[in-house]
């Protein structure tokens, strides 16, 4: 079963205070390159792998979806999420991705941000989406990018004159990393962007695109902070199709 880190009570208080949490997509400072791999939603059937507080499927529904799933392992994500939405179209279920039970052919679009980077058995959850997908469907997710999730003990190093560098070491040693990010025992899955994008491919995707997101010169200008994010990417795009 995937690591329900989310209802630990010191990390979904840490969780709630992001900016993200507290502001929704458009807080995300990825989002507007996230929605530009998206179709047109009208009409469509929505499954959200990892919705959170369902600010993804109050979007979808907003944008004319006809039904959205959201799944999540976290009870306190699903009550949050439950207690934040009124559109009738949209319903939340507990889920646990690892073990993804989902009907055949049904689904026109899958989207997942920043949860399959916990899931250990990805192989298997691609093959299961894939299942659950009409052809023709689309799937579109982020992820962390395996350059910032491969350190063993993750964080800047700063020189002497204040210069950043990041840490990478064990990049082909897959597996577990536990890291302390909000509480203390947080396990996600590393593999290689060739393991990733592989993955993807034998489970009978065709890889539309990929973007190793960096905030622009814009978004730089508005969030000074965002500079760092141009010294290693943080995370993944990426758009496939069945």
């Amino acid at each position: 079963m995937t690591q329900n880190i989310y209802d630990d009570p010191e990390f979904f208080q840490g969780y709630s205070q992001m900016n993200r949490s507290i502001g929704g997509l458009d807080a995300a400072p990825e989002w507007p390159a996230l929605k530009a791999l998206l179709p047109s939603l009208h009409g469509l059937q929505v499954v959200d792998l990892g919705c959170g507080y369902g600010w993804f499927c109050r979007w979808a529904s907003e944008q004319g979806a006809a039904n959205v799933l959201g799944l999540d392992v976290s009870e306190k994500m699903l009550e949050r999420a439950k207690e934040t939405t009124s559109a009738a179209n949209i319903r939340y279920e507990r889920a646990d991705l690892e073990q993804l039970d989902l009907p055949a052919c049904t689904f026109d679009l899958a989207y997942s941000s920043l949860a399959l980077h916990y899931i250990k058995d990805l192989s298997g959850l691609f093959a299961k989406l894939h299942a659950a997908l009409k052809p023709g469907a689309h799937f579109v997710f982020s992820i962390e990018h395996p350059i910032f999730m491969a350190p063993r003990n993750p964080g800047w190093l700063v020189d002497s004159e204040g210069h950043k560098r990041w840490p990478l070491d064990s990049y082909q040693m897959e597996g577990e990393r536990v890291t302390n990010w909000l509480a203390d025992g947080v396990i996600k899955q590393h593999r290689t962007v060739g393991t990733l994008l592989n993955a993807l491919i034998g489970a009978g995707f065709t890889i539309q695109h990929v973007n190793e997101w960096g905030p622009s010169d814009a978004e730089v200008a508005a969030q000074p902070a965002l500079a760092e994010e141009r010294e290693r990417p943080m995370m993944m795009l990426v758009a496939v199709q069945r």
